[in-house]
């Protein structure tokens, strides 16, 4: 990652950004006013110049040689007058500023407007007729009225500026306000990184840096809820560890020491085994749901028949039903079931939700596994006569752990992953799983998969916190 003094921050590129606009507008703003005031100083001037030939015009005696304030009037104001007679005679300092055509027209009565060029400058020229015949013409140099669009250019410049530099101002103003809330963001997650969960930000800002805000305290929320259930797994996880370790480790001690006798040493032995395969299981379902999310989770599918499948594993949970004293029943269809699936985790499934039938199912209630076609999908059931689920029970059957927290030390519990191991394997298949409540008075779960895949099974997000009944 490159130094942070080398990426300008947000509040100088946007400060940056407002100014180069403002300054594009003002300069734009400029190249068009520029030339329209001084079209606009030029008509102005020409309107003005053609209303004094015509007061001129009607009043023939200010024309009188003898009148010299006229003549300082006009020369104030740079204007110098023509008066062309009835004999067709120029007098004046302009004299020859008159074509053919400007006589042509003050003979007709016509008055005369154009600009044209004198001694080198460029001038306007505003004649009106005589009533006694030819016409009175002034003249003007267009620098005058240059003179007055600059002025008036000059302070249309001093706006701009002043605009341009407001805008600068606010530019900056605005790019705080929006960096200080991303700021703040920034921040926040920085102490998120480094384990603090209790970051909250007040939403601040235009809508979308508010968004971030609020994106951030889900992330806060999402995580320090997270990390609540991880510790929670982990304490129930050890508690499950802890059991069968100390009878290993005590019983151990015993054949150890000598405290155990001959006699006493075969049972003593069958308590190690069983504690021990107990121990087996639990790393085995946790080793099982850490890689449901992997990639390399191995899936071989292949044509199977469902039937036979649990025909399989019928013949097992029946004997160790009846080591407990429990009623086992399998409900397979007469024809075989063919489904494309992994029969080494359809399988797993099965015996997932076999033994977490048996282990809540007192003595003399029953099990029943049973499998059949519904359209294009193959049902597996596994119902059971144990205390049952209540409807929010049914909701977070498949979270992990839900049901073990809420039932450890009332009913006998599993390891707390075997239903969340049961529903990442279902997913993994293309499949969905399903508890509510059976027929026998316990719970039924059910497994639905589809006998010919759509696509090609792709792997599924880790299971949430799920339990076991």
């Amino acid at each position: 990652m490159p130094p942070r003094r080398h990426r300008p921050g947000l509040a100088w590129q946007t400060a940056l950004a407002t100014t180069a606009v403002a300054a594009v507008a003002v300069l734009l703003a400029g190249a068009v006013s520029f030339p329209l005031i001084r079209g606009a100083a030029e008509s102005q001037a020409r309107a003005t110049l053609g209303r004094q030939a015509e007061i001129l015009a009607g009043a023939p005696g200010l024309l009188s040689p003898a009148n010299r304030r006229i003549d300082r009037i006009f020369t104030q104001q740079n204007i110098q007058v023509v008066v062309l007679t009835a004999a067709g005679r120029e007098t004046g300092v302009a004299a020859g500023v008159l074509t053919e055509a400007d006589r042509t027209a003050l003979s007709a009565d016509q008055p005369v407007s154009r600009v044209t060029r004198l001694g080198g400058n460029r001038v306007l020229v505003e004649g009106r007729a005589l009533e006694a015949g030819g016409g009175v013409v002034l003249v003007q140099r267009e620098s005058v009225v240059g003179g007055v669009a600059a002025s008036g250019s000059r302070r249309i410049l001093v706006a701009l500026l002043i605009g341009l530099a407001g805008a600068a101002v606010a530019g900056v103003v605005l790019a705080r306000r929006l960096a200080r809330p991303l700021q703040r963001a920034a921040a926040a997650a920085h102490r998120l990184a480094v384990g603090e969960r209790a970051v909250r930000l007040t939403p601040a800002g235009p809508a979308e840096v508010a968004d971030v805000a609020e994106a951030l305290n889900s992330l806060a929320g999402a995580l320090q809820t997270s990390e609540g259930r991880q510790r929670e797994f982990l304490l129930s996880v050890s508690h499950e560890l802890r059991t069968p370790l100390t009878a290993v480790q005590g019983f151990a001690e015993a054949l150890a020491d000598g405290v155990t006798t001959a006699d006493e040493v075969a049972p003593t032995a069958a308590v190690i085994l069983a504690e021990s395969g107990r121990l087996e299981r639990l790393v085995t379902d946790l080793l099982d749901l850490a890689r449901l999310g992997a990639d390399d989770f191995r899936i071989d599918l292949d044509e199977v028949d469902l039937t036979e499948v649990l025909r399989a594993a019928g013949t097992v949970w029946a004997a160790r039903c009846a080591d407990e004293g429990v009623s086992f029943t399998l409900e397979t269809p007469s024809a075989p079931l063919p489904v494309v699936t992994d029969p080494t985790r359809l399988r797993q499934i099965i015996d997932g939700l076999a033994e977490n039938a048996l282990r809540v199912t007192p003595a003399g209630s029953p099990i029943v596994l049973a499998a059949r076609a519904d359209g294009g999908d193959a049902v597996v059931e596994v119902c059971d006569g144990g205390p049952g689920l209540t409807e929010d029970d049914c909701r977070v059957a498949f979270e992990r752990s839900a049901l073990y927290d809420r039932y450890r030390g009332v009913r006998r519990v599993g390891t707390g992953v075997g239903l969340a191991l049961v529903a990442g394997l279902v997913a993994r298949l293309g499949g969905t799983a399903l508890a509510d409540r059976a027929a026998e008075g316990g719970a039924r779960f059910t497994v639905r998969l589809r006998r010919t895949p759509l696509a090609p099974v792709t792997p599924a997000p880790a299971p949430p916190r799920a339990g076991i009944h």
